[in-house]
């Protein structure tokens, strides 16, 4: 099969685009495309969400909201939870969720439900991309069956090809557009139109890779990478509080070298979609080859033990004032897992309000990014940050350093302050009992 016809689509910008999934990756994915010309329809089975799109309601951050309405309105993106368009598209992604079940097990229920819709409506000349995160493996082994199922074959009729989404949420310099993209086809044509696309459509190289397997496990290592150093810079923290030395000090040292380090930074715990779960698929597809990845758990342990070790710093310093933590008024600044963003997935701040609820502390939850969360099934509202609740806290815990955040007021007005985010660090004067992580 000659990728002509679809090259000659993609290269007119006359090749319609599906998206499917509208979250935080396939609506920055949908709205970059629809920019460069094409027609996008993007598909998802929350009504609300696709109801959203389509009157040009912005809900993911790292889209800008005049942009989707612009688009949206000249008829370049419509939304729908109806499969059956996928027949009028020339190409389609696949940008799923892709979670971890209670046995730290890929759950890869949304991907394989996803090409089964595909399938449905796979036609000849047609591009399928899988941008989830997953295991190696996952494009040729679960999604090319399903849709080979059609009597279609990849790479005769149809091409299939692997790229992992790179959204960095709250980044000002990398977005969807300028991130370099990594693509690897299931056969070489697969790969070309692929890749093809993706220079039609974004500013950041698009580098080519010999097989999807390559193109999955290239993001495992970017995203374990960060695992493993967090955890050890998280390890490291723990270990210079009973030493008395100041781990932040430390890092800005060792960073003032040109080679050879690399700063990464201690927290609370590992948040958002990716780095406290993308190593895992890897370590629950090394068992399939009888290997163990040790390293990789390590650093899950240690990252995953950071909630446990702030609840107990919080404890110990209560507790120089005579107060226990059953009871303690505690004023929890940030509930996203990084700064000016509004994303709580994995936020380490939900193993954090749950051992505040288990010793019955009295706290709050503040964060200029996100009105109410849940925890457990259990919803919670944040509050304003004000001088009297900095005042009448018995201990501000600041857990995501927002730029929204008055440090110059929490210096002042706050009794005792823990920073677990060295986010005080430009503060010239702390009344405060001061603190750092």
């Amino acid at each position: 099969m000659s990728g002509k016809t679809l090259l000659t689509k993609i290269q007119d910008k006359t090749a319609v685009i599906g998206v499917v999934g509208l979250g935080y990756v396939g609506l920055p994915l949908a709205v970059e495309k629809a920019k460069a010309g094409y027609k996008v329809i993007g598909f998802d089975i929350l009504p609300n969400r696709v109801e959203q799109v389509n009157q040009g309601i912005n809900y993911i951050g790292d889209v800008v909201d005049e942009e989707l309405k612009e688009i949206v309105n000249n008829g370049q993106l419509q939304a729908t939870t109806d499969y059956s368009l996928i027949a009028d598209v020339d190409a389609v992604a696949i940008c799923v969720p892709t979670p971890l079940d209670k046995y730290q097990q890929p759950n890869v229920s949304y991907v394989e439900s996803s090409a089964k819709s595909i399938a449905k409506y796979l036609h000849p000349n047609m591009l399928v991309v899988l941008e989830s995160t997953t295991y190696p493996g996952t494009t040729e082994e679960i999604v090319q069956p399903i849709l080979e199922e059609t009597g279609l074959k990849v790479g005769q009729d149809f091409f299939l090809a692997y790229s992992p989404e790179r959204v960095d949420p709250g980044n000002k310099v990398f977005n969807t557009k300028n991130t370099p993209k990594v693509v690897g086809g299931v056969t070489p044509e697969c790969t070309n139109v692929a890749a093809a696309l993706y220079r039609s459509v974004l500013e950041g190289e698009v580098h080519v890779v010999s097989s999807p397997k390559v193109a999955e496990m290239e993001k495992i290592l970017e995203n374990t990478f960060r695992n493993i150093n967090i955890g050890l810079a998280n390890e490291m923290a723990i270990l210079c509080n009973k030493m008395g030395i100041d781990i932040w000090e430390v890092i800005d040292a060792a960073k003032t070298k040109p080679y050879g380090f690399m700063a990464f930074y201690p927290g609370p715990g590992l948040g958002g979609h990716c780095i406290p779960i993308d190593p895992f698929y890897l370590t629950w597809k090394a068992r399939e080859y009888n290997y163990h990845t040790r390293l990789i758990e390590v650093a899950g342990e240690i990252n995953n033990e950071m909630p446990d070790f702030v609840v107990d710093r919080i404890m110990k310093i209560l507790n120089r004032y005579g107060k226990a933590l059953n009871g303690a008024k505690v004023a929890v600044l940030g509930v996203a897992y990084k700064k000016d963003i509004d994303d709580y997935r994995e936020s380490p701040v939900m193993e954090i309000v749950k051992l505040l609820e288990k010793y019955n502390a009295d706290f709050v939850t503040v964060d200029p990014h996100i009105k109410n969360f849940r925890v457990d099934g259990k919803e919670y509202e944040t509050v304003p940050l004000t001088d009297e609740l900095l005042a009448s806290a018995d201990i501000v815990l600041i857990t995501t350093d927002h730029t929204a955040f008055d440090y110059e007021a929490i210096a002042s007005k706050a009794k005792v302050i823990f920073d677990t985010r060295n986010a005080m660090k430009g503060v010239q004067k702390i009344e405060a009992d001061y603190e750092k992580l």
